[in-house]
């Protein structure tokens, strides 16, 4: 039984990660390239780094919520079959 709930956890993080990866990716390139932009006009402005990448990740999540909607489908089917035998 350990096993069995050890391979859930592992499969229920990965899928977490698979489900964050894109949103998460789209935030760092938007703060590296408002970063980069910072850095070459000496603008340190707090929320010029802030307000953009909270608007686009709510924008990636907006756009992908079809698809993370399949995916935790799927894993939700997985687990139910899973325990039935």
């Amino acid at each position: 039984m350990g096993e069995d709930a050890v391979d859930v956890v592992r499969t229920a993080l990965l899928q977490a990660l698979l489900i964050a990866l894109p949103i998460l990716g789209a935030g760092l390139v938007v703060g590296l390239i408002i970063s980069l932009f910072q850095a070459v006009t000496q603008i340190q402005e707090q929320t010029l780094t802030f307000v953009p990448k909270i608007v686009v990740m709510i924008v990636v999540a907006v756009l992908l919520l079809s698809w993370i909607t399949v995916k935790m489908a799927d894993f939700a089917r997985e687990m139910f079959m899973g325990l039935g035998g």
